[in-house]
């Protein structure tokens, strides 16, 4: 369930104040123990990269969660972001005055015209 009133939790967050610190680990160490340069283990822990499923799986492997873990708190963290730019988004198209199509309504499928219609009767009789 996605918090309402706060933004989710960064996974890069959860690794730092979760698993990193109570166990001692340094970013230098755990980036050479997933094989990985540090700058990807960095920017994860500073919010500016996501946790990719490579990366959920390296991390689940780590520290004897799963991938699931690492990959839902990523995608709840993003589904709050997305919810939140929609909603910017829609209260300004809203706004705007516009008569604009609703975000729900999709444009109709078009009809074939009549000779489109009639070139496809006749190779259906073939």
């Amino acid at each position: 369930m996605l918090p309402e009133n706060r933004v989710p939790t960064h996974p890069g967050e959860i690794l730092s104040e979760e698993f990193l610190k109570p166990m001692g680990i340094t970013q230098t160490a755990l980036a050479e123990q997933l094989k990985v340069p540090v700058q990807r283990v960095n920017t994860l822990i500073s919010g500016k990269r996501g946790v990719t499923p490579e990366t959920a799986l390296l991390l689940a492997m780590a520290f004897e969660t799963t991938p699931q873990f690492w990959m839902n708190l990523q995608t709840n963290f993003d589904l709050w972001n997305a919810r939140h730019t929609m909603q910017i988004t829609v209260e300004a198209i809203g706004s705007s005055g516009s008569s604009t199509r609703g975000l729900t309504n999709r444009p109709r499928r078009r009809e074939p015209s009549p000779a489109t219609a009639k070139k496809r009767d006749r190779s259906e009789l073939g």
